[in-house]
């Protein structure tokens, strides 16, 4: 008789956490978010050296705040047509993203991806397209981000 009591409540406690467990994976599975990237740069300062940078003037992504800077740390290779570059995105106070974007120096276009930060960046990871805006100064990433934590 007690060995069925006790069979019967444990089986009730292991129905009871695994129901508790299922109900809580939809929790965690929203931490994470995601969605699609709207950024706007001022280009005038990207000389095309190493270090020169653009400034982000406008974003639809809290953590890439107005003023941002987007630093290249590689140059253009003209015989190629392309610069391919280590990239990083400083928001200020530590909070930054490291990536990699390819311009086509023809067309203006951009594949850039983001794979790592610190700070409000962990976890960031963005798929970019980057196209030439509405004069030589302007340029736009649209693409789609994701944060896992």
């Amino acid at each position: 008789m007690k060995t069925i009591r006790i069979e019967t409540l444990f089986a009730r406690v292991l129905v009871a956490g695994f129901v508790v467990l299922i109900l809580s994976l939809p929790v965690s599975a929203a931490s994470a978010r995601s969605g699609d990237l709207h950024v706007i740069k001022d280009c005038s300062g990207k000389t095309g050296d190493p270090g020169s940078f653009c400034v982000v003037t406008s974003s639809n992504l809290p953590e890439i705040v107005v003023g941002s800077k987007v630093f290249y740390f590689q140059s253009p290779i003209p015989s190629t047509g392309l610069q391919d570059s280590n990239i990083v995105l400083d928001a200020g106070d530590g909070n930054r993203a490291v990536g990699r974007c390819t311009l086509d120096l023809v067309t203006r276009a951009a594949l850039c991806t983001f794979s790592k930060g610190t700070g409000t960046f962990i976890g960031f990871h963005a798929r970019i397209d980057g196209s030439k805006g509405t004069d030589a100064t302007n340029y736009h990433w649209d693409g789609t981000y994701h944060f896992r934590r």
